[in-house]
């Protein structure tokens, strides 16, 4: 009877939490989403990163006249920043801070090599920042901006690039962070509405927090040279790269420390089938193909 009854209580607490995802589903769906995305053509990668760059723009576009419209407030012209990344994520562009968790998930176990993961990494950013090279060419040169939103936009993008190298590196980790969290988090929920807010508010995290993504970085940096303030090289070094740097090292960190670790149980399969040493680090490996990969899973 005791027994009975101690059965029906697991089962009632089950079905309570059955509407969440564990940890260690969550990374289940994190490295079959990481196993199609690596996968995919250099071509369709960089066309969706240069759709994400651009859509990126939208970020600097209304950001820069939210702050105009409200006599440089940044706090209610940070109300639509998120909007670029609210495209991106729910349209399933590729920007380089989302890759930063799935690929580094699938690599640390093996199931694709270092080089094609920073192959990946760079096929994306590349696009990132040619899409956001445009759309900041697009502002620069399309009559978008009035004459004072421009100086408004000179002033933001300055802001960062007058920013310490050492202040921006640490600034971008936050952000990165943020970012990764967000992908994390994204493969926990499956409502559309949830997906918004929770892309919406962590995105307003990072213009309330003072903090840097690389691509609007870059955006920035690409709409200071058109207008005659900066050279690209100088705005590169140190606006552009110590945000990457910083980016590229926060999503790290949080997919080995705080998520990878924290997994109850890892995927277990047969280490013989896991990349070799010097496949994992030196050859040109994506993985397994997909229903390899989801035939391990189910075991």
């Amino acid at each position: 009877m005791t027994s009975e009854k101690g059965d029906k209580r697991d089962l009632s607490q089950s079905a309570v939490l059955r509407d969440r995802f564990t940890s260690n589903e969550i990374f289940e769906r994190v490295i079959v989403d990481a196993d199609e995305e690596i996968s995919r053509s250099y071509r369709e990668l960089f066309f969706s990163g240069l759709a994400a760059g651009f859509a990126i723009t939208l970020t600097v576009l209304l950001y820069v006249s939210m702050t105009h419209a409200t006599d440089g407030i940044p706090l209610v012209g940070a109300l639509l920043y998120p909007i670029g990344f609210v495209y991106i994520i729910l349209g399933n562009y590729q920007l380089y801070t989302e890759n930063t968790l799935p690929p580094v998930a699938l690599v640390i176990e093996r199931m694709a090599s270092v080089p094609a993961m920073l192959g990946m990494w760079g096929i994306v950013l590349l696009g990132n920042v040619v899409g956001g090279a445009l759309g900041a060419t697009a502002l620069a040169y399309g009559g978008v901006f009035s004459p004072e939103a421009a100086q408004t936009a000179v002033e933001i993008g300055m802001g960062g690039v007058e920013t310490d190298w050492i202040a921006l590196f640490f600034k971008a980790v936050f952000a990165g962070l943020i970012v990764a969290g967000v992908v994390w988090l994204d493969f926990s929920v499956t409502d559309a509405t949830a997906r918004f807010i929770l892309v919406y508010m962590a995105f307003l995290a990072i213009p309330f927090g003072n903090l840097f993504h690389v691509v609007v970085a870059s955006t920035e940096v690409v709409y200071l040279v058109h207008v005659g303030q900066i050279g690209l090289l100088y705005g590169a070094y140190n606006f552009a790269l110590p945000v990457l740097l910083g980016n590229t090292v926060g999503g790290i960190l949080l997919v080995t420390i705080v998520n990878y670790f924290q997994t109850p149980t890892y995927i277990q399969e047969d280490p013989s089938r896991r990349l070799g040493i010097k496949q994992w680090l030196f050859t040109w490996n994506t993985g397994r193909d997909k229903e390899e990969l989801e035939q391990m899973l189910s075991d």
